[in-house]
């Protein structure tokens, strides 16, 4: 599974403009959108799934190496730093090895996990991806990142939450494999802003009130106009931008977006459970990933999940998670069930919608 963390409709965007000031952005988005094609076809497919067992490991410390691609576009590239060695003084290379550590102390310390597939997965990144290279991406094996063109996106490395984003698909791929089209694709993509966001509040220690809830903030130069990718909290909010356009994201069913483009709407849509994640987390309070974090990583791990989940059908599992873990009666079982019903997504013994 291929997965990136800018949305091919941005880098659409970017390849149409014709001025003299954004060539290079052109240009690095043309590149990056010669992936899409692969990109597309490899996400369609469910990950290869985890074996039960792997839940009951105990987490290893991490074991990760970074690796220099010398802005060419193969793989994995010259060892940097291995795991254990000094900073290289590349700032790439240290974000992105301090990147993995730090996923990889969350998913340990907080839902001991053994790392991304839950049986001790050796994390390996390659930096300097390409020429002014517009994305980072998890490719089913490893994390890849670009320098970006420095007119509109800057070094990829640089975004605690991309980097969190991306290993999360990984987490996926291991666990539920939800397909990467329609709802389901949504659901992958949404899965990987709530444990991206997640990394960056536990490295911070941030309670859910004094986080951002923005994904890839501090990734654009300033000449754009916004603060981020995405907004957990204001889906739709992000940016507003006269070379990017608007952030198209709706936050809640009303605004569902049916589309062929972007496997089904996977970067647009996926606002919806983001934003459900956000209300439960701030009506909760505390830290995020102690509660609703537990909440979606048992929802997401706990092997009944359906690789084609719809939103109904992922709403209907965390009400459930929430049950078993805290009970019917309690605070975080009213406050799941309120958030999907906020964002209008329909539960069970609700009236079903069309778009739900």
């Amino acid at each position: 599974m291929y997965c990136s963390i800018i949305p091919p409709y941005l880098l659409r965007r970017l390849a149409a403009q014709r001025e003299p000031e954004l060539s290079d952005a052109a240009r690095a988005a043309k590149e990056a959108l010669r992936h899409v094609p692969s990109i597309q076809a490899s996400r369609a497919l469910p990950g290869p799934g985890s074996h039960p067992g792997m839940r009951e490991l105990k987490p290893s410390p991490p074991e990760r190496t970074v690796y220099d691609a010398k802005f060419a576009e193969q793989l994995p590239g010259s060892v940097v730093r291995k795991e254990g060695e000094p900073p290289t003084g590349d700032p790439a290379a240290d974000e992105a090895y301090d990147g993995l550590g730090h996923t990889h102390r969350l998913y340990a310390e907080a839902f001991g996990r053994n790392s991304i597939d839950g049986n001790g997965l050796h994390l390996l990144a390659t930096v300097h991806y390409g020429r002014l290279y517009d994305n980072a991406f998890w490719d089913g094996q490893q994390m890849v990142f670009g320098d970006g063109d420095g007119q509109v996106f800057q070094r990829f490395t640089k975004s605690l939450s991309v980097i969190g984003h991306e290993l999360a698909h990984g987490v996926t791929q291991y666990s539920a494999g939800l397909v990467y089209r329609n709802q389901a694709g949504a659901l992958n993509e949404s899965m990987s802003d709530v444990f991206g966001a997640l990394v960056e509040q536990f490295v911070r220690q941030q309670s859910a009130a004094e986080a951002s809830w923005l994904i890839g903030e501090g990734l654009f130069t300033d000449q754009v106009q916004g603060t981020a990718l995405r907004s957990m909290k204001s889906p739709g909010t992000a940016y507003d931008d006269d070379v990017l356009g608007k952030d198209p994201q709706p936050d809640s069913m009303d605004g569902y977006v049916r589309t062929s483009a972007d496997n089904g709407g996977v970067h647009i849509n996926s606002g919806i459970p983001n934003r459900a994640f956000c209300l439960v987390a701030t009506a909760l309070g505390g830290q995020a990933w102690d509660v609703p974090g537990r909440i979606w990583y048992e929802t997401l791990t706990g092997g009944s999940l359906a690789p084609t989940a719809t939103f109904g059908a992922f709403a209907k599992a965390t009400v459930a998670s929430a049950r078993e873990l805290f009970g019917a009666d309690s605070a975080e079982h009213d406050a799941v069930r309120s958030a999907w019903e906020t964002v209008k997504v329909r539960l069970p013994g609700a009236r079903r919608s069309a778009s739900s």
